[in-house]
């Protein structure tokens, strides 16, 4: 039955379409993640798929072949003009996955052990490429058991993230509105604009900067002139430089890769979001998360049933010491809490849960239009900001670092 190649294919992406397809259907709360990697593994241990039809596809090869390509992609999507006026943001972000990971070391290293701690670890802290690095790093120092533990958590990590930001945000935004802080004001004035203490970060200083058009930037590749094959000729060539970097220095090739995709970004070597130029993001996600698939397949239901348990506890440690970052470089940058903390909680979720979550919280906790827009516009800036952070930057970092000291 799957002697032909397209059949595989098929297979896969009905897979994946109905994961995603049952994400929106319940607005973020059921992650595709969860669908994809539970699902791919019940049809594994029910026979109705070889454990080795995967790995063995050349969709799986072609899947490793551009995750380098699609980290340096993720270098070109820091937004570059946003990290002054939001950088209490990112710092808040950032502070919150340190502390998490710390936590998890630090309290769960003794017990469960350093290489299960460091395989929750890098998921913890962001998403697809942290868990990639980290799967693959296990494999390499024969521990491919703990995979599972890496797995679990990927798919989990939203669960326990999307509810905690939303119960914060509500609070935080029912607060704001309780107080009086979203009345349409009687005479209009800069100072009546109602927002915390963040001084520069207010969601209408923001907006004026999202508005105002981007400066006219050097290009190596001139516009007319950046089709699909050029950038992702580029893109290879980072990706290339990347694998060739981590020979020789035994860096994580994931850093170096992203490091040349934000560098390549300022120089005028990529545009703005690059695969996606392209026409070729969609299908390059579609090919990671292929490979992710593949990194299961030898996932056996006594490797889930043993390693389910540290996971969950993993979670809930690295969530827990997220929430204290972000509590504690709320107070230090005079941010409510209510706020910071579910900035920090994005690594667990990213883009799109940060986004639909912003929406749907405006929506239940707005009474009318202009407190919708006036929740929202004070909420989705800084959410997506320390979202693209965690998920394209420091997830990558703290995963390359941390599988290096296996």
């Amino acid at each position: 039955m799957f002697e032909s190649p397209v059949y595989v294919v098929t297979i896969i992406l009905a897979l994946l379409a109905f994961a995603e397809v049952l994400s929106l259907v319940t607005k973020a709360w059921v992650p595709s993640l969860l669908v994809i990697i539970a699902g791919y593994l019940v049809l594994l241990w029910t026979g109705v798929l070889p454990p080795d039809l995967i790995p063995k596809s050349a969709f799986t090869t072609v899947g490793v072949v551009l995750v380098g390509a699609v980290i340096a992609h993720m270098g070109t999507l820091i937004p570059l003009r946003q990290i002054k006026t939001q950088y209490k943001a990112i710092l808040i972000a950032l502070t919150g996955i340190l502390f998490g990971a710390g936590l998890i070391l630090a309290v769960l290293g003794p017990v469960l052990g350093y290489p299960t701690a460091v395989a929750g670890t890098g998921p913890v802290t962001g998403g697809l490429i942290a868990y990639l690095i980290t799967a693959q790093k296990l494999t390499e120092a024969g521990l491919p058991s703990l995979v599972a533990v890496a797995a679990i958590v990927l798919g989990l990590q939203s669960l326990v993230g999307l509810p905690l930001a939303n119960i914060l945000l509500r609070k935080y935004a029912t607060k704001l509105r309780d107080n009086g802080a979203f009345d349409v004001p009687e005479a209009p004035a800069p100072s009546a604009s109602p927002r915390d203490d963040a001084g520069a970060d207010s969601a209408v200083a923001v907006q004026q900067v999202l508005a105002a058009p981007p400066k006219r930037t050097f290009q190596l590749v001139p516009e007319k002139y950046q089709q699909p094959s050029t950038l992702l000729f580029l893109l290879f060539i980072a990706a290339s430089l990347a694998t060739w970097l981590d020979s020789l220095t035994g860096l994580n090739y994931g850093v170096w890769a992203l490091l040349l995709g934000l560098l390549g970004r300022v120089l005028g070597v990529f545009p703005e979001k690059a695969m996606e130029k392209a026409n070729a993001f969609g299908f390059g996600l579609i090919a990671v998360i292929v490979v992710i698939m593949a990194s299961v397949s030898a996932v056996t239901f006594e490797t889930v049933r043993a390693t389910i348990g540290p996971a969950i506890l993993i979670l809930a440690v690295g969530a827990i010491g997220i929430m204290i970052g972000g509590w504690l470089a709320s107070k230090l940058f005079r941010w409510d809490p209510l706020k910071g903390m579910p900035i920090a909680l994005t690594a667990l979720f990213g883009f799109p849960g940060d986004f639909m979550l912003c929406q749907e919280v405006s929506r239940s906790v707005g009474r009318n239009e202009h407190e919708r827009k006036a929740i929202f516009d004070e909420l989705v800036t800084p959410m997506l900001v320390a979202g693209f952070t965690t998920v394209t930057t420091a997830s990558i970092l703290v995963a390359s670092i941390l599988v290096s000291t296996l």
